[in-house]
C-alpha cells in the first residue's frame, strides 16, 4: 500500500504546472517612506524598502509586503496523523503534510532547522497551486492536510487558500504550530482549520526570550483563542535536558492547561535529539 501511494504521488507530481511563489502578504500596514509594518505575528516587524523580516519569507518591495513562499513547498509526506502528533483526532488516518522554508521563531534546539532557518531561495522548491496541493492529498486517499515541519504561520496566505480549497473537497486541515501569531489573523485562520498541535515549548518567560526568541504570553493567548474557536487542540512540549525540564515548571504548565483549556486536552512530551 505504501509503495502504491508513492507511485500515485510521483505520477501526480509529473502533471504539476509552474506556479508563482510570491504574493502580496496579508496583515500589514503601509507607513511613510515606503516602510511597512507586518501585523501577522507578535514580532510586528517594521521593515524598510528592500528589507526582509527575520522570518526570512516576508519582504518589503517598494512599500508593498510580499510573501516569498506562496505556492512553493520544500518538503511533503503522507504521514500517519499520529506523527503530528495527534492521537485523538482522526486516529489511524493519513495526513498529507507540507512545509515551506522559514520561521518567525529561532529556537536554539530546533529539530527541523535545515528548513525552518533557511531562506526559500536556499532550498529546492516544488511549485504547486492550492488546488494542486488538494489534488495531491486526494490522490493519496489522505483524510486531511497538515501544515507542519516548519512554522505554518509564516506561509499564512498559502495555508489559508489551501485550507479553503481542501474544505470544499471534504478534507480536514491541521496546523502544527508554535502558536506565535496575532489575534486577528489567528481568528480568521481558525475558520478553515479543524485541529492543531501547538508547541508549548516550556513554561518560563526567560526561556522563551533567550532560547526560543518569543513571548510565552502570546502563545498562551493563541491556545485560548483556538479553544474558544472550537479547534481540536493537542499540545506538545519537547523536553530539552537542562533547559525546560524543571519539574515545578512542568507542573505549573499542566495546572494552567487544565484551568484555562480543560482537563481533556492531550499533552505530549517529546524527546530531544541533539
Amino acid at each position: 500500500m505504501k509503495i502504491f501511494r508513492i507511485f500515485i504521488l510521483i505520477l501526480f507530481l509529473m502533471t504539476l504546472s509552474a506556479f508563482a511563489v510570491e504574493k502580496e502578504a496579508s496583515f500589514y500596514t503601509k507607513l511613510e517612506g515606503k516602510e511597512v509594518r507586518c501585523r501577522l505575528c507578535p514580532n510586528n516587524c517594521r521593515l524598510k524598502d528592500g528589507v526582509r523580516g527575520p522570518c526570512g519569507v516576508r519582504e518589503n518591495r517598494g512599500g508593498v509586503l510580499y510573501t516569498l513562499v506562496y505556492g512553493g513547498i520544500v518538503t511533503y509526506h503522507n504521514d500517519p496523523i499520529e506523527k503530528k502528533p495527534l492521537y485523538h483526532y482522526l486516529p489511524g488516518s493519513y495526513s498529507f503534510s507540507i512545509a515551506t522554508a522559514g520561521c518567525n521563531l529561532h529556537c536554539l534546539f530546533c529539530q527541523n532547522y535545515s528548513i525552518s532557518q533557511a531562506k526559500p531561495e536556499d532550498l529546492p522548491v516544488l511549485e504547486a497551486s492550492p488546488e494542486e496541493i488538494v489534488k495531491m492529498a486526494l490522490s493519496l486517499k489522505s483524510s486531511s492536510i497538515s501544515y507542519t515541519y516548519n512554522e505554518p504561520i509564516i506561509f499564512y496566505e498559502y495555508v489559508y487558500d489551501i485550507a479553503t480549497s481542501a474544505r470544499e473537497k471534504g478534507l480536514k486541515n491541521i496546523l502544527v504550530t508554535a502558536g506565535y501569531i496575532n489575534e486577528e489573523p489567528l481568528r480568521k485562520l481558525c475558520k478553515v482549520i479543524d485541529a492543531a498541535n501547538v508547541d508549548l515549548k516550556g513554561y518560563n518567560q526567560e526561556f522563551y526570550e533567550k532560547v526560543v526568541g518569543g513571548d510565552i504570553e502570546n502563545v498562551k493567548r493563541s491556545l485560548k483563542i483556538m479553544k474558544e474557536e472550537g479547534i481540536w487542540i493537542e499540545i506538545t512540549t519537547l523536553i530539552v535536558p537542562g533547559m525546560n525540564d524543571n519539574e515545578d515548571e512542568i507542573r505549573d504548565m499542566c495546572r494552567w492547561i487544565k484551568a484555562e483549556l480543560g482537563a481533556d486536552i492531550p499533552l505530549h512530551f517529546s524527546r530531544f535529539y541533539p
